[in-house]
């Protein structure tokens, strides 16, 4: 290469002859004669890809820089010639040849590179293929191995048939098995053997309790075969039997001993929910030991009980499956109709108060040919035990009377039983949450629906209410121990209200009855009168100036009853405001007085009117007797009266000094108040 170094011009003319010489060889394939050493000539195929192989790449690169030079070298000569306008000149001619030739060689380098290219990429090819041909090679190896190691595993993890079999202690086989079986030279130095022995024994003894059960299968079958005779001949008595308890029905009601009633009834209870069946108990236990004037029995749908119950059985969950059951009452709708959530929404209501198909009638017989009638139900979704009072009037009963108003009606008769207790709410705290979850009201707003909850049907019905309400259980000893005291109390409330009833209908029409071993508490002459009585309303009392202090202290709440009285004395008026407790007489009545005189008088400015209201209030014990108990209101009316008298005469001679007194002096008062007064 030493023709590519800047020679003069005739050194360029050898080099191009000798670059020519070579392109002339650089065809794809020649045949070429190559004559031996023997003189004899022989052919020989010549192709590019065997000059590549005897070739240096590196060589091709060099010769390739030098190629594009002499080409930029000869287009500069090429261009210098024709800006010399030296067109027709033969070195432009042979610079053009010179030209051509180096491009040949240009061309014939580039076929040599790709040809190159072709055998690194193939030779890249070969070597990917076997690549994956030695990683499948590996993956077979490895998934080989993989399955010998499972196999390992499972040899190692085998349990034998033997090892499930609880065979006995190895004391106990050595001390019971035979020594033909056991062998104990042997077995106790081999496990092996020791283990098959051991198995061989315990075939024995399964051998031999299976025959064993064989006989007890024979004398159960024998039993039994016993046992269907006497059963079908127990079952061909029962005809006999139900003709013989037909024929003494007469007899039964001759003698007052219902027996067959009894038996129905006991059958129904057994469907009833465990609170019900609790209260059925216990009153009927108190019924038939302490309290012959009362009677118990059971109403309702004994088939819609049945049903419950069978439900009940199939779905102990109601509540998990409340919304399937839901679905399946929609699949059973008309298919024309399709349910909104209005409607669903309406069912779950209903659902919430929906009472069980039984109930528990108490008839309870009170004074003056009164009867009490409870219905107690339960709420089997709120599971409270809710009750339905009735009463039925006597002959004689007064209904005259307007001041007495809703005294007997079931609304409000048995309110504040115990202390406290109205009835409005229920006593289960979880029922408050079921309710605001379906956006209803309080439960208060259902009771005509329900009935009333009062506690002590919860007592008597066995359920406590413990702050945990799911602990809640009916439980009989708890029925037991409120059942006597609650029966007194409901027939004691009874004889309250008609004796207050009474005592009502005798004020109204200005009457005041003293009990007669009272009278001598009293003077003989009462001059002031008993003008009116009527009814009030809790909204009109607090509206009063001189009410309030009751009102704040909790002597007189909305669920009291309110009465006012009017008494004359000539000019002197006195206004009572009188407030009856729903526990009347075991809280007794409260009065507050208002005399209007000459001026407006009450205790807010006159220590004598509270003097008065102290007597009546407080002092009261003096009033009340075995006998004359439930007559305190009218007692209580005949002292005020005596209190107003005294207080016109004393303050009447007090004012006038001179001329004749409005009110004369009629009573001797040794002392104005039972206290001193340190107002």
């Amino acid at each position: 290469m030493s023709s590519t170094s800047t020679p003069p011009r005739d050194k360029d003319k050898k080099r191009k002859r000798t670059i020519k010489s070579e392109a002339v060889v650089s065809r794809p394939t020649e045949v070429k004669r190559i004559k031996a050493e023997g003189g004899q000539s022989t052919t020989a195929a010549y192709t590019e890809e065997d000059e590549v192989e005897t070739r240096d790449p590196q060589k091709d690169l060099e010769m390739h820089r030098a190629t594009c030079v002499d080409i930029m070298k000869v287009m500069d000569d090429i261009q210098k010639l024709k800006t010399e306008e030296k067109m027709d000149s033969p070195e432009l001619t042979e610079d053009r040849i010179h030209g051509s030739l180096q491009f040949l060689v240009l061309k014939k380098l580039n076929r040599l590179a790709h040809i190159r290219c072709k055998k690194v990429r193939d030779t890249t090819n070969e070597a990917k293929q076997k690549i994956d041909q030695y990683h499948l090679q590996l993956q077979n190896l490895l998934y080989e191995v993989m399955h010998l190691q499972k196999e390992i595993t499972k040899c190692l993890e085998f349990k034998s048939k033997d090892e499930e079999i609880e065979l006995v202690p190895v004391e106990e086989f050595y001390q019971d098995a035979p020594d033909s079986i056991s062998r104990p030279g042997v077995t106790k130095k081999d496990v092996h053997r020791q283990t098959l022995a051991r198995l061989e024994w315990e075939l024995e003894q399964r051998k031999s309790l299976a025959e064993k059960l064989k006989k007890s299968e024979t004398s159960k079958e024998l039993i039994g075969l016993e046992i269907r005779s006497k059963k079908e001949y127990l079952e061909s008595l029962q005809p006999m039997l139900k003709s013989i308890l037909q024929s003494t029905k007469p007899v039964q009601d001759y003698l007052g001993m219902p027996f067959d009633e009894i038996r129905e009834q006991h059958q129904i209870a057994y469907h009833l929910p465990e609170p019900l069946y609790v209260l059925y108990m216990q009153t009927s236990a108190y019924h038939e030991a302490c309290d012959k004037n009362m009677s118990v029995s059971l109403e309702g749908e004994l088939d819609a009980a049945k049903t419950l119950g069978a439900a009940d059985a199939e779905n102990p969950d109601e509540d998990s499956d409340s919304d399937q059951e839901e679905q399946e009452t929609t699949k059973r709708k008309s298919k024309h109709r399709r349910t909104t959530s209005g409607d669903r929404l309406a069912l779950k209501r209903q659902k919430v108060l929906r009472k069980h198909p039984l109930s528990v009638v108490v008839i309870i017989k009170c004074k003056d040919e009164y009867t009490l009638h409870l219905t107690y139900s339960y709420l089997m979704v709120l599971k409270i035990v809710t009750v339905t009072v009735k009463l039925l009037c006597g002959k004689d009963t007064v209904t005259s009377s307007v001041s007495k108003g809703d005294l007997l009606s079931p609304d409000s008769i048995l309110t504040c039983l115990y202390t406290g207790d109205h009835g409005h709410s229920t006593p289960n705290p979880s029922n408050l949450f079921e309710l605001n979850k379906l956006g209803m009201d309080e439960f208060s707003s259902y009771i005509s629906e329900t009935g009333h909850p009062y506690l002590w049907v919860q007592w008597q019905a066995g359920l406590e209410f413990l702050p945990d309400v799911s602990l809640v259980k009916a439980v009989s000893t708890v029925s037991a121990s409120y059942m006597e005291e609650t029966i007194k109390r409901l027939r004691g409330r009874v004889a309250a209200r008609l004796s207050l009833q009474k005592q009502l209908v005798a004020l109204e029409h200005g009457s005041v009855q003293v009990s007669a071993d009272l009278q001598h508490l009293f003077p003989s002459k009462i001059l002031c009168q008993l003008s009116s009585w009527k009814r009030s309303t809790y909204d009109d009392f607090i509206e009063l100036a001189y009410t309030r202090e009751l009102v704040e202290s909790n002597l007189a709440t909305d669920t009291d009853l309110y009465f006012t009285a009017q008494v004359e004395r000539r000019s002197a008026k006195m206004v009572v405001q009188v407030v009856v407790s729903p526990d009347y007489p075991n809280t007794p009545p409260v009065v507050a007085v208002s005399i209007n005189w000459k001026n407006e008088r009450t205790h807010l400015n006159d220590s004598n009117i509270r003097d008065m209201e102290a007597e009546i209030n407080i002092h009261y014990d003096e009033l009340i007797n075995s006998k004359s108990h439930d007559q305190l209101l009218t007692n209580q009316m005949q002292r005020l009266l005596m209190c107003f008298d005294i207080y016109l005469e004393t303050e009447a001679s007090n004012a006038s000094l001179e001329g004749p007194t409005e009110f004369p002096k009629e009573k001797v008062c040794p002392r104005l108040s039972r206290l001193v007064d340190r107002g």
